[in-house]
């Protein structure tokens, strides 16, 4: 899981299929990126980190751990 990326995501109230949309992808495909049965590119990370547009630093929205550090 990313806690930081499913925490901005229940702030703001998007769900999974709007990302799902943002990315040209299934709802299925976003759910196991999600739980890291496969990950995200570069690329989708940035579009996801645009569509919120947050301040928060890829490597903290991305980080298996809350509220991680940069490091």
């Amino acid at each position: 899981m990313y806690p930081n990326l499913e925490a901005e995501l229940a702030r703001k109230n998007i769900k999974r299929a709007a990302l799902a949309e943002v990315l040209g992808c299934a709802i299925s495909t976003i759910t196991a990126k999600m739980q890291h049965a496969s990950e995200f590119t570069f690329d989708e990370a940035k579009k996801i980190k645009a569509f919120l547009g947050v301040d928060i630093p890829l490597e903290i929205l991305f980080s298996d751990k809350p509220d991680a550090p940069a490091a």
